[in-house]
């Protein structure tokens, strides 16, 4: 019993070698000057920093409201996703940023418009007293990579 004891507990410090390499600072060259990385790899989990409504080489968010400002902000995912080999089914946790819930319904037809039904990723969201740039929107989320 004493072994079995002992090598579970040595078992359970033993780390896939994916855990163990530093996590690795993604961008993929729009960083417009922020003190951010858009994603940070460790291991096989990629975090995104918060996407805005902001179309790229832009410093505004887009014009046309909850709406417009939603499709920006997925179409920002989707391509940050991209430029690092994954895809939007690849997202395990989004979390949501709404300068005010009552837009909160306008919200969910854009974002459940990128996935598949049924094949959402975990979500919270959350209002904010306000966002960078006078935003309406912000989503940051948690993707799992497959293993390099």
């Amino acid at each position: 019993m004493r072994n079995l004891l002992f090598s579970g507990a040595l078992a359970a410090l033993v780390l896939p070698a994916a855990a163990l390499a530093a996590p690795e600072f993604l961008n993929s060259g729009d960083p417009a000057g922020m003190p951010f990385s858009e994603a940070v790899r460790s291991g096989n989990t990629v975090y995104l920093s918060g996407q805005l409504g902001i179309a790229p080489g832009a410093s505004a968010v887009v014009e046309g409201g909850i709406e417009a400002e939603s499709t920006q902000v997925m179409e920002n995912i989707k391509r940050t996703l991209e430029a690092h080999g994954l895809a939007m089914t690849d997202l395990v946790k989004c979390t949501v940023m709404l300068a005010d819930m009552a837009e909160w319904g306008a919200f969910n037809e854009v974002y459940k418009s990128y996935f598949e039904e049924g094949k959402f990723p975990a979500r919270s969201a959350f209002g904010a007293a306000g966002l960078a740039l006078g935003g309406k929107v912000e989503v940051e989320c948690i993707a799992e990579a497959p293993a390099s």
